[in-house]
């Protein structure tokens, strides 16, 4: 963000820009590359409406060989409202849907009313007098989003900006709420492991006891000095960081650590080293401002690192948690991932140029957004502000940057998925920070779009965009966000949020052709005003979809077949089955050898033309024989017989994808698994 509209910020208060920072949004001071300002109601402007980040921003012109969003969708049209908006789906059904629980709604509509000052003093916004009083209901309930899950066993842990929800999803068509966590503090992105919970911690409302009462807002700025850069008032009672609670009583949460940072944590990622079964490690990214020393010793906000060497920018921080002590967890090392490792400056990366700040030079990249591990591999996939990067993280405890790349259609780089196979990785650009619409007819489609590189021996290769393709309204807050991979065998797949886009599911299986095969979207919020919604999450666990939507609660949803994916597909998909998930912990996929497998990989063959209709249909009839017979012996002979057959189709493939189909499909058939 600009300084220009770092100032517009600071008109509402240092913890609401901190509140801005969710999902992308960096910190209030300016300190990394941000997009545009976000949206918001055409009310009346608020004084130095120039400087205003609330209003509506005008569409950019369409560079040249860029396209809008479709209008041409039935996801275009659909009616506004908070709980009954039109919905539109293709491949995915809808099952069910909980409110948030009360402990997290803001309990009035009306910006006059005592319930919405109060939530405004609790997060520190002060010089109300500067802010709409339409906006300033926006900004109440923006301290009461929903963001991050985390899941294990039958349960769902969905984040909050104030606190977390436990769920019981034994049955995901008939949800239940096991408890609220009430424990202020944004984001509050979530892990999970064992007995248990880590939380991320970042606005400066939060406190070590977890109390809701926050701090007193700063005094209004002295006239001339509405400009100054001010931070809150140093407080041993703050808390901004990574807190752990022991959940072995699911009912009952017990914060039994609380590791502060000088940045505090926007997101935090769980790292589990295979060859440290006593620890577990958190990636701490921290994005908003540096604090006080004098509120934690050893923290500095010199933006030059030439000057201090010793500054709290250009590095993440590494949280070491004993499992059998986790009330000593602490940060063990603040790598330096940024460094240039010829000269040794801590900032060593920068964005170079974004399409976002044409006339300023490039800006350095100071902090990361997200960091998604993939242990298996000992890579880890890192969205930093101004690029993306590849770390070795076989030492957990001191990861080493290994590529770096950036893109000037990329204005805020958020988060990184992994294929399941290593060979690709889906970074995503958060244009805008999460609350603009950058979806509309006029967006360019490269512009708030997934980029999908190739990634061979270490080091990255840029091959497409993807962009969710149905045009969204003014009023509604769209750009990539957070996905996960959807355990398809033979394809990769991934499901993936867009705020108010609602859910895209892409196949990337070839990176340089990615293509949508299932949506769902309800309609904005509002039709006349841009309030915050829409899908922070939608992450595949164990047969289902289940979507953190920022402003009414959750939803779950399963896929149904379609032209683009078929029932035996899906079927294969659900036969994947974890006991945690932290989509930021990326595990291995590895499917059984069960003939539901088998027949997925035939109906990707006959899409392909690989094999010959009258091949897959005797394959089928064999399959099903032997399905029917319960794995009979002469009905297995049948199969193991037809293997050798196609393994040999493998090695005359077209194509890479077939190929390795065949192969698993050859090894299925030799020995199949009840």
């Amino acid at each position: 963000m600009n300084r220009r509209q770092s100032h517009a910020f600071r008109l509402a208060g240092v913890a609401f820009g901190a509140a801005l920072v969710c999902s992308g949004w960096v910190a209030l001071w300016a300190q990394a590359p941000a997009g545009q300002a976000p949206s918001a109601p055409a009310a009346q402007a608020a004084p130095e409406e120039d400087d205003n980040p609330f209003l509506p921003k005008p569409a950019v012109p369409l560079p040249p060989g860029m396209t809008g969003s479709t209008t041409n969708d039935p996801r275009v049209g659909l009616k506004p409202g908070l709980y009954d908006a039109g919905e539109a789906a293709m491949g995915i059904e809808h099952l069910a849907f909980l409110k948030k629980p009360n402990a997290f709604q803001l309990s009035s509509t009306n910006p006059d009313d005592p319930a919405v000052q109060k939530s405004l003093d609790l997060i520190g916004v002060g010089n109300r007098d500067k802010i709409p009083k339409p906006m300033q209901l926006v900004i109440a309930q923006l301290a009461f989003a929903n963001s991050d899950f985390a899941f294990q066993g039958t349960h769902l842990f969905q984040g909050n900006f104030y606190g977390v929800s436990f769920y019981d999803i034994s049955n995901p068509a008939k949800l239940s709420l096991i408890t609220t966590l009430v424990c202020p503090g944004g984001q509050g992105d979530v892990s999970v492991y064992g007995n248990l919970l880590f939380m991320s911690v970042e606005m400066p409302n939060g406190r070590l006891d977890c109390g809701v009462q926050g701090f007193p807002p700063l005094p209004p700025p002295e006239p001339g000095h509405e400009k100054d850069h001010r931070i809150p008032t140093a407080s041993p009672d703050r808390f901004r960081g990574v807190r752990v609670f022991d959940i072995s009583d699911i009912k009952n949460p017990k914060q039994v650590a609380a590791v502060q940072t000088c940045r505090g944590s926007h997101t935090h990622t769980l790292v589990v080293d295979p060859n440290d079964k006593d620890n577990v490690y958190i990636y701490v990214s921290g994005t908003s401002f540096v604090r006080q020393s004098e509120e934690l010793a050893g923290c500095s906000r010199e933006e030059k690192p030439e000057k201090d060497s010793n500054t709290s920018l250009f590095r993440i921080d590494v949280i070491k948690v004993p499992l059998a002590a986790p009330q000593q967890a602490k940060v063990v090392s603040s790598p330096r991932v940024f460094i240039d490792p010829r000269t040794g400056a801590l900032n060593g990366l920068n964005n170079g140029g974004s399409h976002d700040k044409k006339a300023e030079k490039p800006a350095d990249t100071n902090q990361c957004h997200d960091i998604t591990v993939y242990s298996a591999l000992g890579l880890a996939a890192g969205a930093c502000s101004g690029n993306g990067i590849l770390l070795d993280i076989r030492d957990p405890v001191h990861p080493k940057r290994v590529d770096a790349v950036n893109d000037p259609n990329y204005s805020y780089w958020h988060s990184a998925s992994f294929s399941n196979d290593g060979t690709k990785v889906v970074f995503t650009d958060e244009w805008g920070g999460g609350l603009q619409p950058r979806c509309r007819s006029t967006d360019p489609n490269k512009w708030g779009a997934d980029a999908i590189f190739h990634l061979k021996d270490d080091k990255l290769s840029f091959a497409s965009y993807y962009k969710m393709p149905a045009a969204q309204t003014e009023t509604e807050n769209c750009v990539a966000h957070n996905g996960s991979l959807i355990p398809v065998p033979g394809r990769d797949i991934e499901v993936q949020a867009w705020y108010q886009g609602g859910i895209s599911v892409m196949d990337f299986t070839d990176a340089a052709h990615p293509y949508e095969i299932a949506y769902y979207d309800r309609g904005p919020v509002d039709a006349k005003a841009l309030i915050l919604g829409g899908d922070w999450s939608a992450y595949w666990y164990n047969g289902y979809i289940y979507g953190s939507e920022i402003a009414r609660g959750l939803d779950v949803f399963k896929l149904v077949p379609s032209k683009f994916l078929t029932q035996n597909e899906i079927d294969a998909a659900s036969l994947v089955k974890v006991t945690e998930l932290n989509v930021q912990n990326q595990q291995k996929i590895a499917w059984p050898s069960q003939l539901t497998v088998a027949r997925a990989y035939l109906d990707q063959l006959g899409r392909s033309q690989a094999l010959s209709s009258e091949r897959i249909a005797d394959l089928n009839k064999a399959i099903m024989r032997t399905q029917r017979s319960h794995l009979g012996k002469k009905d297995l002979a049948k199969l193991h017989g037809m293997a050798a057959s196609v393994e040999t189709s493998a090695s005359d493939a077209k194509n890479p994808e077939d190929a390795k189909r065949l192969h698993a499909l050859a090894q299925i058939l030799e020995s199949p698994t009840a």
